[in-house]
């Protein structure tokens, strides 16, 4: 019997690192840069919500040029391997620049942000496509893609809880301030805490340790007639002591009270994942294989490629609903640092929900390969979409106080939303083998240009709902009360509103055409050294 297996295990699970590298990029702007921007940077949310829309909606045309750009591509790694190799470092210190906040005029800082979003979003494009792209010349078998579209994912879903599940814990780390503190006990679930720090803090955070599933504490500054803190921003001088009333917790002392540089906290963990970004990129480029090629006869027409790519029906509707469950998820992802901080009133648990939620995303990943071969992709990207949107709308109806509930009906609805990027990968590779059998051209990068697009644009435009929809509530991550204002706002951004949007594009997916694997396959195998040592390793 022919083999069809052309993966090892190490070279899949070198694939997936690639993935959990730009997750970790991606996965910790989409989490944290709308809170970081607001809180600490300074800026107001219907500024950044146009920085995020303004910035992605030119990648329709980088995504482009970067998937014709590969294709094109000529070396002895291949089209697409060198792009990861040379992206990985930029992409590292671009990610550590977004997480800078320097201390300049409002102007200024608009000025810092659009710049540094517009080059992380060229510098992902650079190397996302590629990467994306590199998994349908991995191996021609349609199986095998979904299996590598999994081990994708769960390295994905890995870099995602990676940084969501320890980044406020790292901020809190390296933030430290190690302030003196004094403390009087009220009552037995009431506090005095007056902390002096030995430097000037511009966005110092005081929290406790206390209450992940019980009591919340609130803090309340003496001599602010503003709603409790929540986690608000403040400033602080050298040397001044602040005072506040703490409510909520119980056997409370000096060493659970933590007061946080904010700005320093988030730019030195960002190094840290930067390097961990750049290392499992490397790794990608060392493992990973290209043996999938165009035919050696076929001419190189940029404008015929870009007409094939407009008739491949599959292609097109995999962009308009990948930009649909995109948005879906960025909406969910960007809000949840601002729903534990401000509405249920503890940052902590941000990154607990965080963890959660990609720890069973990777059980999503590791199901998809068997629900797909037993429903259909189709059938199962479908029925993901509407579980999701369903489950996700019930979080409109918890009170802070009901964390359980929260994580229950979070976790529920992510396992479903996990599915769809699982498939949806792999679902590009049968577009792209589909327009080689229809027009007898291939065009791998250009097809998966889609995906970046999808995710980038997808998004940008979730950031910009997120944004407006703040604004309208006047959200201030700086104003104690304008953020308690807001909490309706908040809510309806966690539960019903990506809901909505979801079961709109599941519409759109009933359209898609590929419902076999021959009505997909036609690639042009090449054979090398290489790929004959994997063939005899796995018979």
């Amino acid at each position: 019997m022919e083999n069809t297996s052309y993966c090892s295990f190490k070279e899949k699970l070198c694939f997936a690192l690639g993935d959990a590298s730009a997750n970790i990029a991606w996965r910790g702007v989409a989490a944290f840069l709308t809170i970081f921007y607001t809180d600490v940077f300074g800026l107001t949310p219907a500024s950044v919500g146009l920085l995020m829309l303004i910035c992605r909606s030119s990648d329709g045309v980088s995504d482009v040029a970067m998937g014709m750009i590969g294709d094109r591509t000529k070396s002895k790694y291949g089209h697409f391997r060198p792009w990861i190799l040379w992206t990985a470092i930029p992409l590292g210190v671009i990610l550590s620049l977004l997480f800078t906040a320097p201390d300049w005029s409002y102007e200024m800082k608009l000025v810092y942000a659009y710049t540094t979003y517009i080059l992380f979003t060229l510098i992902y494009t650079a190397n996302n496509i590629p990467y994306g792209a590199l998994m349908a010349v991995m191996t021609p078998n349609e199986n095998e893609r979904t299996s590598l579209g999994s081990f994708r994912m769960m390295g994905a879903f890995t870099g995602g809880m990676l940084v969501q599940g320890s980044l406020l814990a790292l901020v809190a780390y390296f933030g430290n301030v190690n302030p003196t503190i004094d403390l009087e006990q009220k009552a037995e679930t009431e506090y005095v805490v007056t902390v002096t720090s030995p430097e000037n803090v511009k966005n110092a955070k005081i929290s406790t340790q206390h209450g992940l599933f019980g009591s919340v504490a609130k803090f309340q500054m003496v001599g602010d007639t503003a709603a409790p803190t929540l986690g608000k921003s403040f400033e602080m001088k050298a040397g001044e002591k602040y005072t506040f009333t703490i409510t909520g917790e119980s056997d409370l002392t000096k060493d659970n009270i933590s007061l946080i540089n904010q700005s320093t906290g988030y730019s030195n963990s960002m190094y840290i994942m930067s390097a961990i970004l750049a290392l499992c990129m490397f790794l990608t480029f060392w493992g990973t294989r290209e043996r999938v090629a165009p035919d050696e006869k076929q001419e190189d027409n940029l404008l015929q490629d870009l007409k094939d790519l407009v008739k491949n029906k599959p292609w097109f509707i995999l962009l308009v609903v990948g930009l649909g469950f995109n948005i879906y998820n960025n909406l969910k992802t960007g809000i949840i640092a601002i729903y534990f901080t401000h509405y249920v009133g503890n940052a902590a648990l941000a990154g607990i929900y965080f963890v959660a939620l990609m720890l069973i995303s990777i059980v999503a990943a590791m199901i998809t390969p068997s629900l797909s071969k037993k429903f259909g992709k189709k059938n199962v990207f479908i029925g993901s979409m509407i579980a999701t949107s369903i489950v996700n709308s019930l979080l409109y109806f918890f009170g802070p106080t009901q964390i359980l509930m929260i994580f229950a009906v979070g976790i529920t609805s992510e396992l479903f939303a996990a599915i769809l990027p699982t498939l949806f990968f792999g679902m590009l590779g049968d577009a792209a083998d589909y327009g080689e059998k229809v027009f007898g051209r291939r065009a791998t990068g250009l097809v998966y240009s889609a995906g970046s697009f999808a995710t980038k644009f997808g998004g940008g435009i979730a950031g910009a709902i997120i944004g407006a929809v703040l604004g309208l509530y006047g959200y201030d991550g700086q104003d104690s009360s304008a953020i308690q204002n807001a909490v309706p706002g908040i809510i309806n951004l966690m539960s019903w509103i990506p809901a909505v949007i979801c079961l709109a594009f599941t519409f759109v997916m009933s359209f898609y055409p590929i419902t076999s694997v021959a009505e997909a396959t036609a690639p042009t195998i090449k054979v090398d050294s290489t790929d004959l040592t994997i063939n005899n390793e796995n018979k």
